[in-house]
């Protein structure tokens, strides 16, 4: 079943960890070694996430990366559902 409108990766993060742990962006920024402007354009959605960052989620969380690609790539494809590809030359 094809998931509608999936949240992007940082929402998941601020929901799933951020507030449940009583997290502050300045407290989970030291602790992924990454800067506070980073991890707030990531939960604000400003930006996705990256193989690198989901290696450190997933340390910091005992999560995998996977799971945080995973939901990168759910996202992005829901943006793009409608793209106008008639344009694009089908070569097989």
């Amino acid at each position: 079943m094809t998931m509608h409108n999936p949240p992007h990766p940082g929402e998941v993060l601020k929901e799933m960890y951020l507030v449940p742990l009583n997290l502050s962006v300045t407290r989970l920024a030291r602790a992924l070694s990454i800067s506070r402007q980073t991890l707030s354009e990531i939960i604000n959605g400003h930006i996705g996430i990256s193989a690198m960052m989901a290696m450190r989620l997933a340390h910091a969380f005992k999560t995998t990366p996977a799971m945080w690609i995973n939901l990168q790539v759910a996202h992005d494809l829901w943006q793009v559902r409608n793209i106008d590809l008639s344009k694009v030359e089908v070569l097989v």
